[in-house]
């Protein structure tokens, strides 16, 4: 069996070159012979059809679209607000804590106002503590890391809103 890819590529060179014709014979004795002009028979010009199987394309089905819901408006409403969310990254690879000591009360809370300069959470790496500051004003939207959760380079850690 000849591939059909080889046989359109060598039409598309046929096509694109000065030569006439090609004739290809493989070692199972099947032959391949594409010409741009039509053989001639007895002075009388005989055109040679070609077959060649066409696969089948999968259409994509369109349907209307559905109403939105009042969860997907909500949900939209929420990525676009999101949108214009700060985040603050992880600058190491640690452990996260919420607060200075166990049982003691967090640095920030959801919905906290927060000023540039204040500290968010405190990573350890290596033993050392590293208190992560907030570069901006606004309020916390988000927290994304649990308590005494493993933390990669850049990931995000908080989301906060200036414009509120």
């Amino acid at each position: 069996m000849i591939d059909l890819r080889y046989v359109k590529k060598l039409v598309e060179m046929l096509d694109e070159s000065t030569v006439d014709s090609i004739e290809i014979s493989t070692e199972k004795g099947m032959k391949i012979r594409i010409s741009k002009t039509p053989q001639q028979r007895g002075g009388v010009s005989v055109a040679q059809p070609m077959a060649m199987p066409v696969a089948a394309v999968p259409q994509p089905v369109v349907s209307a679209p559905a109403a939105p819901s009042a969860e997907s408006v909500a949900a939209a409403r929420a990525d676009e607000a999101r949108a214009n969310y700060l985040e603050v990254k992880s600058p190491m690879v640690g452990t996260y804590y919420s607060s200075p000591e166990p049982g003691a009360k967090q640095y920030v809370a959801v919905g906290e106002r927060i000023t540039k300069g204040q500290t968010l959470c405190i990573i350890e790496a290596m033993k050392i503590m590293n208190e992560i500051e907030s570069e901006f004003d606004g309020v916390v939207r988000e927290i994304l890391v649990d308590n005494a959760q493993p933390v990669e380079y850049g990931q995000v850690l908080f989301r906060i809103d200036p414009n509120a």
